[in-house]
């Protein structure tokens, strides 16, 4: 089989325009990127917004494991196998980061024959909304630095400063630096550090606002520490809310592309699923179910942490109000949570297989609270034999969700229609209720305890001194009625990424907690958790190369 680079080259691409077409679009509401990527205009919210409401489907997954699940590549899939029937889907998924793609985790665009396309220039610089995000994080961090150097009118507390640099790209040696170095010139000598752009709170807030002035707000809230005088000072406070914000007028909109079999995909925003809440932006999402009959989002990670942050940060936050959810697992994953070393994944094993399948049981469960219908899309690999599938579907019909199995890497949408058969019964027929897990007038030791017993199956939480006096501090200051954004392991339910399957009897440690205000989260740390990643020993990068003709290689 062909690389996902190659597969994408050979891909048959539609003009932009003529997928807009197809979705009601005319031209006048495009904005061109060249001939395969547009963003819509702030005028397309007008002519749609007399549209009815399509279902929201949400794709989400078992915990990650080195043997893959193919959440992505599902998602893709997904909609293109609804084409398939003769139904109106649009695909809402994150853009991806360059740190990721020049690193080790890949891109984000799926793979195989369920892919989003054009993907070199998605995977590359797409039409420059993660600069847009750098530029704006950094200009409120010049701002912090330039202030204290001119008198420092807000005695702001150096030690107490929360905001940090961004860059998109992977880079450890960035995590922990001094700023203000060689004299007086240069400003006051302070510990700042670096973050991925994905995890920066302009990042939440791109995918949390809905429209400028919003978005305005959202800039202008977000805390960046402490005055001397133990007041909290914000980005308002020093006046370059408005410029922020006039560096995201374009990145505000959403992108639209397609994918291999030419199914419109809305890509927009990418936050990190740990740090922040691992959704795209609710912008495209509002406008996909304004646009086709289904709308086919995604979220980070596993359901513990992607779908738990989907439904009580963005569904809450938007009024959305999902019809049904996917979860995408693997024979080969399911047998890693069941002990199995990455090596022998391969061969038979059905003991394994049904010790680890307890995993995903415990994400049907978790699924089956938010009142919603769940389909479980196993992605087939060729070395599943047909005793390990009869297990898992038999699984599914003791617990009482719709299965299907799925090859879209390999055959694209007709891979998918079984798939999508279930899901659109599903997304119809089923007895969807929506409804969030907490209540925001819980305190804040309560809304964490509720996710640690409810999702990830705990015992109870521990929360370190330095977490009891930031939750004292931000219940005083008006905080405390926020949604929480747990930041944890996303390769377990507990906080240690070593604990596989279904753990039990285990304490959650809360480490830190800290306000976004500007998203309008609070970000609880557990664990040991990286906001910015370093590269791997052997990068991505060192595959990737361009030849005179312009031919990209070695990008997946």
């Amino acid at each position: 089989m062909e690389t996902d680079i190659q597969i994408a080259q050979n891909a048959k691409m539609k003009h932009i325009r003529e997928i807009a077409e197809n979705l009601g679009i005319s031209e006048d509401y495009l904005e061109f990127y060249g001939k395969y990527k547009a963003k819509l205009s702030e005028e397309i919210w007008e002519k749609t917004a007399d549209n009815k409401d399509g279902k929201l489907i949400l794709v989400t997954a078992i915990n990650p494991t080195p043997a893959g699940e193919g959440k992505t590549t599902t998602t893709v899939g997904l909609g293109q196998a609804m084409k398939k029937l003769g139904r109106s889907a649009i695909i809402a998924l994150r853009e991806p980061s360059l740190g990721p793609v020049m690193g080790i985790k890949g891109g984000a665009a799926g793979g195989g024959y369920a892919q989003v396309v054009p993907m070199e220039d998605i995977n590359l610089h797409f039409t420059g909304d993660m600069h847009a995000i750098t530029a704006a994080n950094n200009l409120l961090s010049a701002a912090i630095d330039n202030h204290i150097h001119q008198g420092n009118e807000l005695k702001i507390d150096v030690r107490r400063i929360t905001f940090k640099r961004v860059l998109d790209m992977n880079d450890r040696a960035l995590r922990q630096v001094n700023v203000g170095l060689g004299g007086k010139v240069n400003g006051f000598p302070r510990e700042d550090g670096f973050m991925i752009t994905v995890a920066s709170e302009i990042m939440a807030i791109l995918c949390l606002c809905d429209g400028i002035s919003d978005l305005k707000k959202r800039l202008g809230d977000i805390m960046i520490g402490y005055s001397l005088e133990d007041k909290p000072i914000f980005a308002r406070d020093l006046k370059v809310d408005g410029a922020m914000a006039l560096l995201l007028k374009d990145a505000i909109k959403p992108n639209l592309v397609q994918t291999l079999e030419n199914t419109p995909c809305l890509m927009h925003g990418g936050p990190f699923a740990n740090i922040a809440h691992g959704c795209n932006s609710v912008r495209a999402t509002k406008l996909g179910l304004k646009l086709a009959d289904y709308c086919i989002t995604e979220a980070g990670f596993g359901a513990d942490l992607g779908a738990e942050k989907f439904f009580d940060i963005k569904c809450r936050t938007a009024g959305l109000k999902p019809s049904a959810v996917v979860i995408v697992a693997t024979v080969r994953a399911l047998k890693y949570n069941g002990g199995v070393l990455k090596a022998g994944l391969g061969n038979e094993n059905v003991a394994a297989l049904e010790k680890g399948s307890v995993n995903l049981l415990k994400h049907i469960e978790n699924m089956k609270k938010y009142n919603l219908p769940v389909v479980v899309a196993i992605n087939k690999f060729p070395s599943d034999t047909e005793a390990e599938l009869e297990f898992i579907e038999k699984l599914c019909e003791k617990n009482g969700v719709e299965f299907a199995l799925s090859t879209v890497f390999t055959d694209g949408g007709n891979g998918g229609v079984e798939l999508a058969e279930k899901v659109i019964k599903a997304a119809e027929h089923g007895q969807a209720d929506f409804k969030p897990i907490y209540d925001l007038d819980m305190s804040i030791e309560d809304k964490i305890r509720t996710v640690t017993k409810e999702i990830y199956g705990g015992k109870d939480v521990v929360f370190m001194p330095k977490a009891k006096n930031e939750i004292k501090k931000l219940t005083e200051l008006g905080y405390s009625k926020l949604p929480i954004c747990v930041a944890k392991t996303q390769y377990s339910l507990s906080d240690n990424p070593s604990l596989l399957g279904r753990p039990e009897n285990f304490d959650i440690t809360v480490k830190e907690v800290r306000v976004s205000a500007g998203a309008g989260f609070i970000v609880v740390l557990t664990g040991d958790i990286m906001t910015m990643p370093g590269l791997p020993k052997v990068p991505s990068a060192n595959n990737i190369d361009i030849s005179e003709s312009g031919e990209i290689t070695g990008l997946f």
